[in-house]
C-alpha cells in the first residue's frame, strides 16, 4: 500500500510532516530519522529500509520529520521537543485503533526514542545504530521493550564495542546484530539490514 502525506499536530502547535501507510494487520510502527543538523530526515535510506520491511509484512507505518525538518514547523530542540514529536506521532497512530505499535529509530532517532523511556507505551523498540560515541545514553536504565539493535562493524558513531554492552544493560533478552563491513550509513548493506528486520518483525 502506498504512503500518503499527512500532518500531525504536536505540542505548542507544532505541525509535523509525515508519510503514512495504512496496514491490514492491526500492527504499526513509528519510525524516527537521523540527526536534523546533519541532513537527517524521513527520506533517509535507512528510514526507508525500516518502512519497507514493516510495509511488506502488511503493517501500518508512520515516518515523519522532526520539528524544523522539511515541512515540519518549529526548530531543532536538542532532543527535548523531539521527544514530544514522537509522542504526537505515536498518538496519531494509536488513534487508528491499532492493537500493537512499535517504535523504530535510526541514529539520532534511536537516541530520542531512548529519552522517551516510560512515556511512550510501545510494544517493542528497534534501534539502528544508536550513536553511543556521539551522544549520551543513560546506561543505568532498563528498556524492557527493546527487541533489536543493529550496528555496523565499521560504524564510528555506533561502534559495536560501545553499543553491545549498553544494549545488554537495557534488556539482556534483546538481540544485538553486527553487520560486517557496514559503516554508520549502511551504504551497500541495506539488503542485509532488510533481512535482519524481516526476521525480527
Amino acid at each position: 500500500m502506498s504512503e500518503q502525506r499527512i500532518e500531525i499536530t504536536g505540542s505548542a502547535q507544532i505541525i509535523l510532516e509525515g508519510l503514512l501507510s495504512e496496514g491490514t494487520t492491526g500492527r504499526g510502527v513509528v519510525i524516527t530519522h537521523p540527526h536534523p543538523l546533519y541532513g537527517g530526515d524521513m527520506n533517509n535510506i535507512v528510514v526507508e529500509t525500516i518502512q519497507k520491511a514493516y510495509q511488506r509484512k502488511g503493517h501500518a507505518t508512520l515516518r515523519f520529520n522532526f520539528r524544523g525538518v522539511g515541512r515540519s514547523t518549529g526548530s531543532y530542540d536538542d532532543g527535548a521537543g523531539e521527544q514530544t514529536d514522537i509522542l504526537a506521532a505515536f498518538d496519531f497512530l494509536r488513534e487508528r485503533n491499532l492493537s500493537v505499535i512499535d517504535l523504530a529509530g535510526y541514529s539520532f532517532g534511536a537516541w530520542v526514542i531512548a529519552q522517551t523511556l516510560g512515556r511512550v507505551p510501545a510494544d517493542s523498540v528497534i534501534m539502528i545504530s544508536p550513536p553511543a560515541a556521539m551522544m549520551r545514553f543513560e546506561s543505568n536504565v532498563t528498556i524492557p521493550n527493546l527487541k533489536l539493535a543493529v550496528s555496523g562493524s565499521r560504524d564510528e558513531f555506533a561502534p559495536p564495542d560501545l553499543v553491545e554492552p549498553m544494549v545488554h544493560r537495557w534488556n539482556p533478552a534483546a538481540d544485538f546484530t553486527v553487520i560486517h563491513g557496514a559503516d554508520h550509513f549502511f551504504f551497500g548493506h541495506t539488503d542485509k539490514l532488510t533481512t535482519i528486520l524481516n526476521n525480527a518483525i
